[in-house]
């Protein structure tokens, strides 16, 4: 029971943190609706059962199944990652990552930066969401103009620091 509360306090922090960031890069009304399929049973139980605090539960899930459940359910609901972002080619008859639509590179920007706050706490800095991207095989995943503006923004936040990153995002009207 004790996870039960401990995720679900988890959760709202990391989608409150999205929603006010959403507010500050211009897409408030987006913001509101980030995140609302981790409260549905199939996303939910399953951060119960894996919750560990200190990262997604969906990694725990990973390691012991050898999939996550509760993230094939995610992405396929959520606009914001990469992954939703993934279509049949007609020419190469391959699947290839699609660029994503500005707004959801912008929801991205925020998701990943509440992330960061909420899974690092007191040891976040504004480096934490750039060093976890280029950690990360993202960008090799991701079309390359959305991943050239997503790293472009953490590196304005990593080192201008949040207020610049959200002018820079506010003011960026396409790619």
């Amino acid at each position: 029971m004790a996870h039960f509360f401990a995720h679900l306090r988890t959760i709202t922090k990391h989608r409150h943190l999205v929603i006010k960031h959403c507010f500050k890069a211009g897409i408030g009304t987006q913001g509101l609706f980030h995140d609302l399929s981790k409260y549905s049973p199939t996303e939910f139980f399953a951060g119960v059962k894996y919750y560990q605090g200190n990262r997604s539960p969906n990694e725990k899930e990973r390691e012991e199944k050898g999939y996550s459940t509760a993230w094939l359910h995610h992405k396929g609901r959520n606009r914001h990652h990469f992954e939703y972002w993934n279509d049949l080619n007609p020419k190469t008859k391959l699947y290839e990552p699609v660029k994503m639509p500005l707004k959801y590179v912008k929801e991205m920007f925020c998701d990943r930066l509440a992330a960061s706050k909420t899974y690092k706490g007191k040891d976040y800095n504004n480096h934490e969401s750039l060093e976890y991207f280029r950690r990360g095989n993202a960008r090799a995943k991701m079309h390359p103009e959305t991943a050239d503006l997503l790293e472009h923004w953490l590196t304005v936040l990593s080192d201008a620091g949040e207020a610049a990153a959200f002018e820079e995002i506010r003011k960026t009207k396409e790619y």
